[in-house]
């Protein structure tokens, strides 16, 4: 596993840009990457994403320098250990609702003697070849990314809990589903939504643990990271409705 350029970043308490792509498309992932994306996400949850497309997405990141992320569809050790073997550098785990839930995510990315993660001969561990498992798992334990989506009110409750897991880099704000679990859904603006979140920044203030939001705009990426946020991503489909309404807008005046 090559160094985590993103989680290095982070640790240095500098910013991450990164783009969520949910298309099963390595060509895609390659035309992105030449952008200069921190990181990318390659979006299982919501997207038809499957472990052998995920390799070749991850190869397209590498060979440009990009972080290569995967959401998955749930936190199950087994569906984890898939997408890490095809050398993602970190994973993204949905719906974290306690330590308990945080403290087997973390176990199901790093190996022993944090973890128990499957140990194997895989891509991520260059077929076996070229040098130990000891050090494949050192690096390894060293250099994946935890991180753990915060999307319900009961994880709001429990996020200093969550907090004091051990290996957590970053809590991400999932808007769209803590406003359906407040009984608003779609409306972030809503007083509801807006103690949650105070909450969750007053809760994050003092910790090594970043935030991270998904942002729509250039504008909400400044607000966020004003307001603490330092792992801030944008889906592909945000930036193709901006680009494409201001080109339409502007040819057909």
């Amino acid at each position: 596993m090559r160094a985590n350029k993103t989680k290095a970043k982070l640790k240095r308490g500098e910013s991450v840009y990164g783009c969520f792509v949910r298309y099963p498309d390595p060509t895609l992932v390659e035309l992105l990457a030449r952008f200069g994306w921190d990181f990318m996400v390659f979006e299982s949850e919501h997207g038809r994403l499957d472990p052998r497309t995920c390799e070749e997405m991850v190869r397209a990141a590498e060979v440009n320098g990009i972080t290569p992320i995967v959401r998955v569809t749930t936190n199950s050790p087994s569906i984890i250990l898939r997408f890490l073997d095809s050398g993602a550098q970190g994973i993204i785990v949905p719906q974290v609702n306690s330590a308990e839930e945080a403290e087997r995510a973390v176990e199901a990315v790093k190996f022993q003697p944090r973890g128990n993660r499957g140990l194997s001969g895989s891509r991520a561990a260059d077929y076996g070849q070229g040098r130990s498992f000891e050090d494949h798992v050192l690096q390894s334990n060293r250099e994946t990314l935890v991180v753990l989506y915060v999307e319900t009110a009961e994880a709001v409750r429990q996020l200093p809990r969550i907090l004091a897991v051990q290996g957590v880099d970053v809590v991400n704000v999932g808007r769209t589903d803590l406003s359906h679990s407040l009984g608003v859904p779609g409306q972030p603006e809503h007083p509801r939504m807006r103690q949650c979140l105070q909450e969750i920044l007053a809760g994050l203030r003092n910790s090594p643990v970043a935030l991270g939001i998904m942002a729509a705009n250039p504008e909400a990426a400044r607000l966020w990271r004003a307001r603490g946020a330092r792992y801030i991503s944008i889906n592909l489909e945000s930036l193709l409705k901006q680009s494409i309404r201001e080109f339409l807008s502007g040819v057909r005046e």
